[in-house]
């Protein structure tokens, strides 16, 4: 166990992510300690031992945000001689590095700049600092062919799946207990969209986006109803982008594939997170390498010119053979977007429990396991486009999405630099509004299926309220 003195509570969750970087493994909790001359401290004291410690004069309230990264580049470089390695990111905790870059280049500064700043900052290693601001330049070059944050775009939940992924901590039913309540839900589902489009009367959405769960466990003639009353709001016709994570294959039909394509759906996803039969009965998908390849396969004959693949690094049992597998059959297919997820161990996920039985050492994640996804992604003629981190993600490392040249996921730009107000419908979805200065403001709607049904008016009329202020 590592347990973290300081002498301001406020400082608790940048050191514990700090220490849960260094330390995946370890139980990490916080205790207060009352300060000594005048000292911020923080001490670390691992298996009742003293590890390291780190102070600065307490200045804390006249320059907030220089003297934390301060301290935490004091306490990172403590850690990394311990430990003889650093991380990735260097001391950065937040799920958005690059809106950093951004806000830099924006500001005039080029991308040489920009990169120094990460690295003298943040502590970013050169690898990730030069992957950010590639980043940052393709993602503003995306941003341009949209409306920015004059337009809006729409989510759409639908919080139903087959079965339960062992990782995710997502909002998710199984379809087959509320299979009779599915009507239900669009009809509430509707009403919220009525209210987003009253919201936001007069202007079309730049991109909507319907995901999940497993937006593909509706069914041929569910997903007419939903398209018609999206049809009746919105001239589709406009939209730079209408994306429908296809997701799992075992929820994947021709008919299903059929109603998207003829009501103008222009992106879907096939997400496979793995190409070994193994670990995919393992992780709980239920369905297998070759109904992947045969969902693939069944979009591209219907036509769909624009289709993404997910997979996840960091796997339980997987390694640098089973991801180059993986990869391999990936390209064989040739997509036209490759998202790659380092796993994030949620706490609410059945996968935590796994990893306390099994051991935090079987998940690996490593410098040569992100390239050979990168490396294939260059083979495959694509960029990366955008990138996020969450929380105890395996190895420190990102989520980066690549994409052939012109079939970037602009939704995915949009909803991630928080550059425009995304309306989210659907049980578990937040709203944010992006005020004309940049402040945001949100909104969340019952993660819980019955309550959402039931509270449905309640939500719209907080909805409302956020747009009216």
């Amino acid at each position: 166990m590592i347990v973290a003195e300081l002498t301001r509570e406020n400082l608790e969750y940048d050191m514990n992510a700090l220490l849960k970087s260094f330390y995946p493994s370890e139980e990490v909790r916080m205790a207060k300690i009352e300060p000594e001359d005048g000292l911020l401290r923080v001490r670390i004291i691992k298996d009742n031992e003293l590890l390291t410690e780190v102070s600065l004069p307490d200045e804390f309230e006249s320059d907030k945000s220089n003297f934390k990264n301060k301290l935490r580049r004091d306490l990172y470089e403590k850690l990394e001689k311990i430990n003889g390695h650093g991380l990735p990111w260097g001391i950065l905790n937040g799920i958005r590095p690059t809106k950093l870059v951004m806000k830099e280049i924006l500001e005039g500064k080029s991308g040489k700049e920009a990169a120094s700043f990460m690295k003298e900052v943040y502590l970013a290693s050169d690898e990730k600092a030069g992957l950010a601001v590639r980043i940052a330049k393709n993602e503003r070059a995306v941003i341009e062919r949209s409306s920015g944050n004059k337009g809006w775009s729409l989510y759409i939940g639908i919080p139903f799946c087959p079965t339960t992924c062992m990782y995710c901590s997502f909002t998710s039913y199984a379809i087959s207990l509320w299979k009779e309540k599915v009507g239900e839900y669009l009809d509430a589902l509707f009403k919220e969209i009525d209210a987003a489009a009253e919201i936001m009367k007069g202007k079309n959405p730049d991109t909507i986006y319907i995901g999940g769960g497993t937006p593909t466990t509706l069914e041929p003639a569910e997903f007419e109803r939903l398209f018609v009353k999206l049809e009746e709001k919105f001239d589709i016709s406009k939209l730079l982008e209408f994306t429908v994570e296809a997701g799992r294959a075992d929820s994947i039909t021709e008919e299903k594939l059929r109603v998207l394509k003829q009501h103008g759906v222009t992106r879907i996803s096939v997400n496979p997170q793995t190409m070994n039969d193994r670990t995919l009965e393992l992780i709980g998908r239920r369905h297998n390498v070759a109904q992947v390849e045969e969902a693939f396969k069944l979009a591209r004959s219907i036509g769909f010119d624009n289709i993404n693949m997910d997979m996840i690094l960091g796997l339980p049992g997987e390694g640098d053979r089973e991801v180059a597998l993986t990869i391999e059959k990936i390209e064989e297919l040739k997509p036209d977007n490759l998202t790659v997820h380092s796993l994030a161990i949620k706490r609410a996920s059945a996968l935590a429990k796994l990893i306390d039985d099994m051991g935090y050492e079987k998940l690996q994640n490593s410098d040569s396991i992100m390239a050979i996804a990168a490396k294939s992604a260059e083979r495959m003629g694509m960029q990366p486009y955008y990138l996020y981190r969450q929380k105890n993600m395996s190895g420190n490392f990102e989520n980066t999405g690549y994409a052939v040249p012109g079939k970037e996921g602009i939704y995915n730009i949009l909803i991630m630099e928080e550059i425009q107000s995304i309306i989210a419908v659907g049980a578990g979805t937040v709203t944010k509004r992006v005020a004309a200065d940049g402040n945001i403001t949100r909104c969340d709607t019952a993660k819980d299926v019955g309550l959402y049904i039931r509270d449905i008016d309640e939500m719209i009329e907080r909805k409302k309220r956020l747009f009216d202020t």
